[in-house]
């Protein structure tokens, strides 16, 4: 991907709006392997979900339930490590919600972290983390 003099700056200035870029990489990112997208940022009373997928694969195409969690560098603490067990319950909250909502049933479920560093120097960095949990 190219970056623009000054892009890097501009897009880890503001943090909601990182992480906003880094859900749109990932969804690029998920596309390209394969996922349909079905909604983003879906938000209800029990809590939200960054991306929410089909994956085609398999027989019957499972729904994935995502988290992006979009970092500058992983010093602190990796990525993934960071959806704890209070955010995992709050995700399979929301997801029961989705699929009562909408009337899905019987439809295979997966949850599943998607890690997006974008350094102040480097290279952009994407890693899938696939059935990260299942709650």
């Amino acid at each position: 991907m190219l970056f623009l003099p000054g892009y890097r700056r501009w897009i880890h200035a503001d943090t909601w709006r990182f992480g906003r870029w880094g859900e749109r990489r990932s969804e690029k990112f998920l596309k390209k392997k394969g996922l349909t997208l079905i909604a983003r940022n879906y938000s209800c009373t029990k809590g939200e979900l960054d991306l929410i997928m089909s994956d085609p694969s398999g027989s019957t195409g499972a729904i994935v339930f995502i988290e992006v969690k979009t970092r500058r560098s992983e010093s602190y603490q990796k990525a993934q490590k960071s959806v704890n067990y209070r955010k995992r319950k709050k995700m399979a909250a929301a997801a029961r919600h989705f699929l009562s909502t909408y009337k899905i049933k019987n439809k295979p479920l997966r949850f599943d972290i998607v890690a997006v560093i974008l350094p102040k120097k480097g290279p952009l960095e994407i890693r899938h983390y696939k059935k990260a949990f299942t709650p």
